[in-house]
């Protein structure tokens, strides 16, 4: 191997142990998925650079998936922990009319 693939790797290395520190020691659920984030991105820079080490292509399709995967779960806690929306949007809207008490009907 030689000394850039080398280099390399123990840069890579040096993000998911700082990565790591931060996941333990992150004051929010935001901080912690960032970390998670860094770690899905670390981990498809070693799988291309393993490609090219190896020569293996079938390593590339495998980093895509894993890219795809992390795209997808930064998508699933943005709906999870995102912004609230504001309260005249038509969702809420919808809610609010859905909430209200029934008035009793006197109706005998």
């Amino acid at each position: 191997m030689s000394v850039f693939y080398l280099a390399t790797a123990l840069f890579l290395l040096g993000t998911i142990l700082l990565g790591l520190v931060r996941v333990l020691r992150g004051p929010g659920s935001g901080d912690r998925m960032l970390a998670a984030q860094l770690f899905g991105t670390t981990g498809v820079t070693i799988l291309l650079l393993l490609s090219l080490v190896l020569e293996e292509s079938a390593l590339v399709d495998v980093a895509l998936v894993f890219a795809l995967l992390a795209v997808v779960a930064a998508v699933a806690f943005v709906r999870q922990h995102g912004l609230p929306e504001p309260p005249d949007t038509p969702i809420h809207r919808q809610h609010a009319e859905s909430a209200e008490p029934e008035e009793p009907n006197d109706d005998r």
